[in-house]
């Protein structure tokens, strides 16, 4: 049994999000696309593909016109315009056009690229979201955000395109690996911290379940966190107000990530950035020094780091100003003013910067 949430884009309904334990009703939910003249392309990674692959294809059988399946390399290294580029050329060759369906498989990464693909092919085609990580279905599936990353920059080239359905599956979760896993937690969070107050609590009654990914208590998190993104996607759907409070933590998080050469989770930058930006509202005495250590500390239960040896202050400066959230001359902070309320700073200096990444910078006591 599924359960739904609607987007609107532009006040209007525009695709839905279902939320499932399985994929028993995937079928139904494409067939109400109206795919059956369409030809099919499920994009995945080589990952995906071993685990879900055939299963999907086999659920679009005798469904639509056409199925084929394109699998890259597994990775944020593939996160590039070369494999838009190996995209493009397979849909060429396999003659879809305008009226086809292009299907994400998979985590962020496949996500994406291929939102991104659909949004440029033939100058837009369809695609529907099929999130396979914790940290697609929480963040990276809902809101139309698409792009590759760069000549090493993190999503600068992109577009906001929205799918046409949404299905996430949480029992897929249970084949992540504990890492992983936990790395898409650190979104969940951050939900909580910037817009919901009762739901950071309920995440924290729930510690043990979640930890243990009962189904039940999956489904709920992942819906209730949907909520709260809905409800700031819909407010600012292309980013020119409220949208930006969604990156709380990534602007020193995505410098961390860039910094150590993406050998560090997406969701473990996330939350050495949240670590960071809490301390920056404390010394800006947007939060009590209670409050920052209650945050810093709520992270650990939940296997995200708090701390990280040998990052180089200086280097991560310099890459929060390349990043894309840089207007003008200044940063555009995310800050807390307190659990479940964030706000938009541009006056964070080099040297709070600096003083932030200091306290999340571990040094081993040599004596």
């Amino acid at each position: 049994m599924s359960d739904r949430l609607n987007i609107l884009y532009n006040k209007k309904p525009c695709y839905d999000i279902v939320f499932s334990g399985d994929f028993q009703d995937l079928a139904a939910e494409l067939a109400a696309l109206e795919i059956q003249d369409k030809k099919i392309c499920v994009i995945t990674d080589s990952h995906v593909a071993s685990l879900y692959g055939d299963e999907v294809m086999d659920i679009l059988q005798g469904i639509c016109k056409k199925n084929v399946l394109f699998s890259f390399t597994a990775g944020e290294k593939s996160k590039t315009l070369d494999t838009v580029k190996d995209i493009y050329t397979f849909l060429i060759n396999e003659k879809f056009d305008r009226k086809d369906l292009l299907i994400a498989l998979g985590g962020g990464v496949v996500g994406d690229i291929t939102g991104f693909a659909a949004a440029t092919y033939l100058r837009g085609i369809d695609f529907v979201q099929i999130p396979t990580t914790l940290l697609a279905q929480a963040d990276s599936s809902i809101g139309g955000k698409t792009g590759v990353d760069f000549d090493g920059f993190k999503n600068m080239v992109g577009a906001f395109y929205m799918p046409r359905l949404v299905y996430m599956n949480v029992g897929v979760l249970k084949t992540l690996d504990d890492r992983q896993f936990f790395s898409g937690f650190a979104e969940i969070m951050k939900h909580g911290l910037i817009k919901d107050a009762v739901f950071y609590e309920w995440l924290l009654e729930h510690m043990y379940e979640i930890c243990d990914r009962d189904t039940d208590t999956l489904l709920e998190m992942v819906e209730q966190s949907s909520k709260i993104k809905k409800a700031v996607v819909e407010k600012d759907p292309t980013e020119k107000g409220d949208r930006a409070l969604l990156n709380f933590g990534h602007t020193i998080g995505h410098a961390i990530e860039k910094a150590r050469n993406f050998s560090l989770t997406h969701g473990e930058c996330v939350a050495l950035g949240a670590v960071a930006a809490a301390f920056i509202s404390w010394k800006k005495e947007l939060l009590s020094m209670e409050e920052y250590y209650e945050i810093r500390d709520m992270f650990v239960p939940f296997n995200l780091p708090i701390s990280m040896e040998e990052l180089d202050q200086e280097e991560i400066l310099r890459l929060t100003k390349s990043d894309k959230k840089v207007e003008g001359d200044s940063i555009k902070f995310i800050l807390l003013k307190k659990v479940g309320k964030a706000v938009i700073d541009r006056t964070v200096t080099d040297e709070e910067i600096l003083n932030a990444i200091s306290e999340i910078h571990y040094v081993e006591d040599c004596e």
